[in-house]
């Protein structure tokens, strides 16, 4: 029997990992993009266009919300949006680090760590994407909070190779899935929907790599490291769904911080958002045993799973 017959999870059988590289080497060589090219970063913003749609906006629906001007309202979707690239940008950079780890003790012409070297070009042009797009925006640069930094820092540590998959999902999907109601949604910024067209088309790819990689790790990793990675993923989505809207945009578009806070804490559409956008990968994860115990009640508290 062959390794891809033997390897299988809820799932079915796990498919060939060289295999799985090598179609998205084909796929990165066909549909990879420079934004610096692609992009009309010299374009006017068009009056009355949001930056992200209003729907996504943290306060939608708030009571806060119904007493904003539509004027306000775009503008905190203008700081939004530079929020989230500036959380981009800080989860990216985690992620190319934790892909050197992973492949740091493989073989170098394999298939799986030259699509791992690719991927890596990729999340160094998201990343410097997503600053030129704050620079365009004319907002302040958002960095998560000291302490979100250093837990980064811990995570980046003492993260297992499943563990490590786990939160790059979770840092891709969410977004993902926010950018794709985004990128056709004719209310928004042109330079916006182009920014987060180029991402959705090129962090399919990264997906693809992360979910096949991690359904084989929980597979064959040891059970400790199995439910290390259900802990460490939960308590990982807790600190990402805190991080996810940085509270000082509401200061600097003149809405007090501390209400606002607590109207996004509980509002129900935005658990819903949330919820929805976290739910095909909390299914996929579910289905390959990594909500189970601890791990599944941090996701709860998180918010991200009903």
């Amino acid at each position: 029997m062959t390794e891809a017959e033997i390897l299988r999870d809820a799932l079915g059988v796990l498919k060939d990992r060289e295999q799985v590289a090598e179609r998205l080497l084909e796929a990165s060589a066909k549909h990879s993009f420079d934004p610096d090219k692609e992009l009309d970063w010299d374009a006017p913003f068009e009056d009355g266009k949001w930056f992200w749609p209003p729907e996504l906006v943290s306060l939608y629906g708030t009571p806060l919300w119904k007493r904003m001007s539509e004027e306000q309202r775009i503008l905190l979707s203008r700081h939004e949006a530079a929020a989230l690239a500036s959380l981009g940008i800080w989860f990216e950079i985690i992620l190319m680090q934790l892909l050197v780890r992973h492949i740091y003790d493989k073989a170098a012409t394999s298939a799986h760590v030259r699509y791992a070297l690719t991927e890596i070009e990729d999340e160094c042009r998201h990343s410097k994407m997503f600053a030129r797009l704050i620079s365009r925006g004319g907002t302040p640069y958002y960095p998560v909070s000291r302490t979100h930094q250093n837990l980064g820092r811990f995570f980046k540590t003492v993260s297992t190779t499943p563990g490590s998959f786990t939160a790059t999902l979770l840092g891709e999907e969410v977004l993902d899935w926010m950018q794709r109601l985004t990128f056709p949604d004719e209310r928004v910024q042109p330079l916006i929907r182009g920014v987060t067209r180029i991402h959705v088309v090129e962090e399919a790819r990264h997906v693809r790599y992360a979910r096949e990689e991690l359904r084989r790790q929980m597979v064959t990793a040891p059970r400790w490291s199995q439910e290390y990675t259900r802990v460490s993923s939960g308590e990982f989505a807790r600190i990402f769904s805190v991080a996810f809207v940085n509270p000082d945009v509401y200061a600097n578009v003149g809405l007090d911080r501390a209400e606002a806070v607590a109207q996004v804490r509980a509002s129900g559409h935005r658990r819903e958002v949330m919820q929805t956008g976290a739910r095909r990968l909390t299914d996929f994860l579910d289905d390959i045993g990594v909500l189970r115990g601890v791990g599944r009640r941090l996701w709860r508290a998180s918010g991200l799973l009903a």
